[in-house]
């Protein structure tokens, strides 16, 4: 035999192995943390004092992942801020930092824990992964110093980045992700001066990560998926609900749907401050997810997921709609606010028809039949397109069917979380400028709905048959990246940004909005 053939040989046994050993299923689990937050100081605190918080943290974070383990998952995620929690200044936050090298080092911190220096969190969570072997997501803060070379390098000597890590079941370093758009306010940490686009293989499938606010943005979060064609995302997050279309569940399940890839968001346990959701997300249809505002306990998610889904169809989001004419409406529409943007609303008065609605160069068109029509709750048909400015800069195009708070039509587009009005039918679409629309359905008492609803390859969201609840909301939640504003222009946003922070100290009890308020 020839070198030539023995090579060839090889290669084939090799590929074979390979694809003997990958998995067509694997059992994925999210973590929603109740988390452990320090004393409320700007003064820094030692090292060890540090320390003591954290394994408090690590402490809970292990019994999910010992549980997870033994009930057969090959992955778990943890929320971001999980190990050391929030409201933090830059000096505050330095004790809780370790160096967390590239992964390319080839390193097992709990064989070797010294190797970088004094490295305690690393090596309990490569232990951890290893003695459960188990794939372990968790999100800690990597510090980096830098010196007067580097002209972007910060006044005390180093950069802090908020920081995801991942210990496959060996234990090994095997990926590292400085988060990119951070939250307003988020002033402990720096931004990497390039996005960051981190992925990894498994024996069940290709792995992207990135963190919380990042999933607004084209970078990373689009461009892990279009472009290196990650079979899902691994989502440590602090988000606090925002409704109508940005509650945890209904935001990151439309953005698995929207895009195709299974989505695994752990998100922290704080209801003081809004925040719960977490879930395990396919392209189709939500497989498990986690809602509480009533108690303080954290929650285990597990289920069974493809290693690599199947390619969503195509779906063009202009076709139906476009071919709709839109109907003048008189002096029947009128005005109202969500989250700060103004959009144009057109009352649902009857208890089935067809509504059209528009805004600049968006048509939202509405079928749908109602099981009755109450004298008690009211409906909207909205469309907005243009610039939000609030808390980040992102173009948004949205055609949304919500329930009003009240029947005063002032009060549409607040903050609604339970409904009665059952619908047997509908279909929303719109004239979106963009492929990257993400649809939502959200049912009362903040529930989502699985199963009962598709996206035809023309564009209409559609229900597959009566809906299990009241509706909430059905929205189709669209991005145009290419015309948010440049990064320079974020500054400009900050006066508006504190004024609606300000606004929301007496609806969170407890105090003022954080970094991780919605991050």
């Amino acid at each position: 035999m020839t070198m030539s053939q023995l090579l060839d040989h090889v290669a084939i046994l090799f590929f074979c192995v390979l694809k003997a050993s990958s998995l067509h299923t694997f059992t994925a689990a999210v973590y929603e943390h109740a988390v452990i937050l320090p004393n409320a100081t700007l003064i820094p605190v030692s090292h060890e004092e540090a320390l003591l918080l954290i394994n408090q943290n690590l402490d809970l974070l292990e019994g999910a992942i010992t549980s997870a383990s033994k009930q057969g998952a090959h992955i778990i995620v943890t929320p971001e801020d999980g190990i050391y929690g929030f409201n933090f200044s830059r000096e505050s936050i330095y004790p809780y930092l370790e160096d967390i090298p590239d992964p390319q080092v080839n390193w097992i911190p709990c064989n070797n824990p010294n190797r970088f220096g004094r490295t305690p969190v690393q090596e309990r969570l490569s232990c951890l992964a290893k003695d459960n072997s188990i794939y372990i997501v968790a999100n800690i803060g990597d510090k980096k110093p830098c010196n007067a070379s580097d002209p972007h390098c910060p006044p005390d000597g180093r950069y802090q980045y908020n920081t995801d890590v991942v210990f496959d079941s060996e234990g090994k370093l095997v990926a590292r992700y400085h988060k990119q758009n951070l939250f307003l306010g988020e002033d402990e940490f720096n931004a990497p001066k390039e996005p960051e686009v981190v992925t990894f293989n498994t024996t069940f499938g290709k792995f992207g990560i990135f963190t919380c606010f990042d999933i607004l943005f084209h970078d990373p979060a689009v461009t892990l998926v279009k472009d290196f064609h990650v079979d899902t995302i691994l989502f440590p997050t602090a988000w606090m609900n925002v409704l109508p279309h940005l509650s945890a569940i209904e935001f990151h399940s439309a953005w698995a749907m929207g895009m195709g890839v299974n989505f695994l968001a752990s998100n922290l346990h704080y209801p003081s401050k809004k925040m719960t959701g977490s879930g395990i997300y396919a392209p189709d249809s939500p497989r498990a997810f986690h809602y509480d505002m009533k108690t303080e306990e954290g929650k285990l998610l597990l289920s069974q997921l493809a290693s690599h889904p199947h390619p969503t169809a195509v779906v063009n989001w202009t076709s139906y709609a476009s071919g709709i004419e839109a109907p003048s409406m008189g002096n029947q529409e009128f005005k109202g606010t969500i989250f700060f943007d103004e959009f144009t609303f057109l009352e649902l008065k009857g208890v089935a028809g067809n509504y059209t609605v528009c805004q600049k160069d968006l048509c939202c068109h509405l079928s749908y039949r109602m099981s009755e029509k109450r004298s008690d709750e009211v409906y909207v048909l909205g469309a907005f397109d243009g610039l939000h400015t609030v808390e980040g800069s992102y173009y948004l195009q949205i055609c949304t069917l919500l329930k009003c708070k009240t029947t005063d039509l002032h009060t549409c587009g607040d903050s609604v979380e339970t409904a009665s009005t059952r619908f047997e039918m509908f279909s929303l679409s719109g004239t979106f400028e963009t492929q990257y629309v993400f649809p939502e359905v959200l049912l009362s008492e903040i529930q989502l709905a699985p199963g009962e609803f598709q996206v035809s390859s023309d564009g209409r969201l559609c229900s597959q048959k009566p809906l299990s609840g009241p509706i909430l909301t059905v929205t189709l939640f669209g991005r145009l990246y290419e015309k948010d504003s440049s990064p320079n222009a974020f500054s400009d946003l900050m006066a508006q940004g504190h004024e609606w922070c300000q606004a929301q100290w007496d609806s969170t009890s407890g105090g003022f909005l954080t970094t991780a308020d919605l991050d």
